[in-house]
């Protein structure tokens, strides 16, 4: 029996369509200079080269790019600066700096925000939510389709390992660009997709050289409060194109400052965590000997729950130094009937974001009625059991065991309290001010 689901697709693009309305496309070009074939030819746009960074620096809690300043401020001065751009351009669909915010009160300091524009004129439509893999169909929404104008620039590394910026570069179609693009329903300030090899036409599934740039990304940025999240198939991503999500948010993230039990250290230095005193259970993966390193242990893990068809999402935080890796099961659930039509209600799809503790709702009577024992109650849901989740760790810990043996074994330890110290909510006022302000300086 094949499951499936009703939701309403989030439209990321203004070129998004209903599959129906595609085959509407004139032959001989679109004329909405997109990036497929038919205008591509001489297209050109802003590149940004960044710098392979080396280490991790875990006592200082920084990703080591050496000592040299790079000569464009990656966060604050280019990407912001073009998401502005973007904004006063009217490319998207609403004023996301408009909507309310607030810490909802308690010991976890869940996020909620009313996002009432998110899902507005649009009608539900199925979803598949019991195969993970699922081959890349070009007749549906595809990145490839989005407008050149929705693009912020191409993300590589540079030739000569420094971190250049050309405004405007020729798009190598042989060797397909990753690239920027804004998400024009944004939950956030500053709301990206990155969207890697995007000419490939890739699926949604995780590979070792596409979590590797996400890393890179984090690392560029090095702001612990910029994060990068992954959503697989049944894990509430809607688009088949492989693609990152990304924003800006100056307080923690619940899941943050949950604790978690380390379980074991990997020859390469990467501790690998059970979280703890947290409603969705999963691991944590930290550190390592390289940046390198730490993505190939999380991107194995996750082609992992992949080829054994175990939906998860992923949360890289602390400037690419820490993953959360979410195995899930709420779409299953809510496939089979399992899931209460109170919180069907709600709205609330569990992806990465709301699985972190940043809660999106549609409705203004669940924005004032938040509490942590209703944002409890939800995550709960998309949780595996305490024996499920052992069972998909044995999983993936047999898939990794190539890669840790060869580091010569690993050395398992009692489970002990995380050594990474809460942040605190002292900037929990940054929610109500001006989204712009709450960029550092």
């Amino acid at each position: 029996m094949m499951l499936r689901i009703k939701r309403v697709p989030t439209v990321v693009s203004n070129y998004q369509k209903e599959e129906a309305e595609e085959g509407d496309r004139p032959a001989g070009g679109c004329g909405r200079n997109c990036l497929r074939n038919c205008c591509l030819p001489g297209a050109k746009l802003p590149l940004y080269a960044f710098k392979r960074v080396n280490k991790i620096s875990c006592d200082k809690g920084l990703v080591d790019c050496e000592d040299k300043e790079a000569p464009v401020a990656f966060l604050d001065s280019l990407l912001l600066g073009e998401w502005e751009d973007r904004m006063q351009r009217g490319l998207f669909r609403y004023d996301v700096t408009a909507c309310e915010t607030k810490v909802i009160p308690g010991e976890h300091g869940f996020i909620a925000q009313l996002n009432e524009g998110r899902h507005l004129k649009k009608r539900p439509t199925e979803f598949q939510v019991d195969k993970v893999l699922q081959p890349f169909d070009e007749n549906k929404f595809n990145f490839t389709k989005v407008g050149q104008e929705e693009v912020l620039f191409q993300f590589e590394p540079s030739n000569d390992n420094e971190v250049q910026f050309l405004p405007s570069a020729p798009i190598d179609v042989e060797n397909s660009p990753s690239v920027v693009a804004i998400n024009v329903s944004p939950i956030e300030y500053g709301h990206v997709l990155l969207i890697p090899r995007i000419l490939e036409c890739l699926p949604q599934r995780i590979d070792r050289e596409s979590f590797l740039l996400a890393l890179y990304m984090a690392a560029e940025a090095g702001n612990p409060y910029f994060r990068l999240g992954y959503n697989s198939l049944g894990a509430f991503a809607t688009i088949n194109h492989l693609h990152f999500q990304a924003y800006y948010l100056a307080v923690p993230f619940p899941i943050e400052k949950a604790t978690s039990g380390k379980i074991t250290t990997t020859n390469s230095g990467v501790k690998i965590s059970k979280i703890l005193n947290y409603p969705v259970r999963g691991l944590v993966f930290e550190c390592g000997n390289t940046l390198e390193d730490l993505s190939n242990v999380v991107s194995d893990s996750c082609i992992c729950l992949q080829d054994n068809n175990i939906p998860y999402n992923v949360l890289i935080s602390d400037s690419g130094r820490r993953i959360f890796l979410f195995p899930q099961c709420y779409a299953e659930k809510q496939a089979l009937g399992e899931v209460s039509p109170e919180l069907l209600d709600t709205q609330v799809n569990p992806a990465v974001w709301e699985i972190s503790g940043h809660m999106v709702l549609k409705r203004k009577k669940d924005y004032e009625e938040a509490s942590e024992g209703n944002a409890w109650r939800l995550l709960a849901e998309v949780s595996l059991s305490e024996e499920r989740l052992e069972e998909v760790k044995d999983l993936i810990f047999e898939a990794i065991a190539c890669h840790i043996y060869d580091d010569k074994g690993v050395t398992p330890t009692l489970l002990e309290e995380s050594d990474v110290t809460p942040q605190s909510l002292e900037d929990v006022d940054a929610l109500t001010g001006s989204h712009p302000a709450m960029v550092p300086a």
